[in-house]
């Protein structure tokens, strides 16, 4: 009887727990509405994370923020560009790297003006302020492709006021030939005993002659002398039985020089210490060579541009005209 009351108690009263309302909806809808909700709190995120941003530029950018809020156009405020000092202002990036020194005497001459040729030694002159006597070295580009053989320059000129320098030469060669060169003026003369010691590292000399039947017991040295440039070569008037002349050419001046593959010609002609005459005369004495030897593949025109320049100084471009018709005063036409 009491079990009977209590059951009929539970069914009057009002139930604690609601049955969700979602258990009485079909599986398939109760799924699309949860992805339904899902997206729409994507969305809602996505919402919040662009508002964030918005919110985080407004405060970068107080002038945008007053914009779009007061619908009033205000200039942001922009902090003015330093100017650049010192080596940063100039116009070139490779000054930047320049001395001091380089940077007031490459003001002496016009970067993009063509000299003629006494003018631009006077200039070349002025450039060279060190402590030491530099060189004076050409430079001419030509319009030749060495990597063909009948494009290649390889040749000899003997400047006529000499280089200004002490050339140590030496003498391969055997027999009476070494008595020859003794007195001619050699500084070092030998024969297989001479290969050893320069097989063994000796390189005190800066060039190296040699008769045609030492020639090949000198070829083991290539690999040591060619790079150096000392290798003897017919083209270079190493390689000779007149060693009397040899040697004394090029202790008076005689100079080697050949086109690089870019095809141009770098040839030191003198010192700065020279007079103004005679680095002229050395410079047409090149010129005049550079353009007898000219190779027979070289087609069109010739020569393209020509420099001069002291050891440490900036370059001066010659007017290419001008110094292949110079004449020398008293030189015949």
């Amino acid at each position: 009887m009491l079990q009977s009351l209590r059951l009929d108690a539970a069914l009057a009263a009002p139930s604690r727990a609601t049955i969700p309302a979602s258990s009485f909806v079909c599986p398939q809808i109760s799924l699309r509405s949860s992805r339904v909700l899902s997206g729409r709190r994507v969305a809602a995120a996505e919402r919040s994370a662009v508002a964030a941003r918005v919110q985080a530029v407004a405060e970068l950018f107080p002038s945008v923020e007053g914009a779009e809020d007061a619908g009033e156009e205000e200039e942001a405020d922009v902090a003015p560009v330093k100017a650049k000092t010192g080596k940063k202002a100039l116009v070139f990036k490779r000054d930047q790297t320049r001395s001091k020194r380089f940077l007031e005497i490459q003001k002496l001459r016009d970067r993009n003006g063509e000299y003629e040729p006494v003018e631009a030694l006077e200039i070349v002159k002025a450039t060279a302020s060190v402590k030491f006597d530099e060189s004076v070295e050409a430079h001419f580009r030509l319009n030749i492709d060495p990597k063909y053989a009948d494009q290649q320059l390889r040749a000899t000129v003997s400047l006529p006021k000499g280089t200004g320098q002490v050339v140590r030469v030496a003498v391969l060669t055997q027999g009476e030939k070494q008595r020859e060169a003794t007195e001619a003026g050699a500084d070092v003369v030998g024969a297989e005993d001479l290969i050893e010691r320069i097989a063994g590292g000796f390189l005190e000399f800066d060039k190296l002659v040699a008769t045609p039947d030492m020639m090949p017991k000198v070829a083991r040295l290539g690999r040591l002398l060619g790079p150096r440039g000392l290798m003897p070569n017919p083209k270079a008037g190493t390689v000779t039985t007149d060693l009397a002349s040899a040697v004394v050419d090029f202790k008076a001046g005689k100079v080697e020089y050949r086109a690089d593959k870019t095809g141009i010609v770098h040839v030191l002609f003198g010192k700065a210490s020279f007079s103004n005459e005679d680095l002229l005369i050395n410079l047409v004495a090149v010129a005049n060579s550079v353009d007898a030897n000219r190779p027979p593949g070289a087609k069109g025109v010739y020569w393209k541009t020509a420099y001069i320049c002291a050891t440490m100084g900036p370059s001066v471009r010659v007017n290419v005209s001008a110094l292949r018709d110079f004449k020398l005063p008293g030189a015949s036409s």
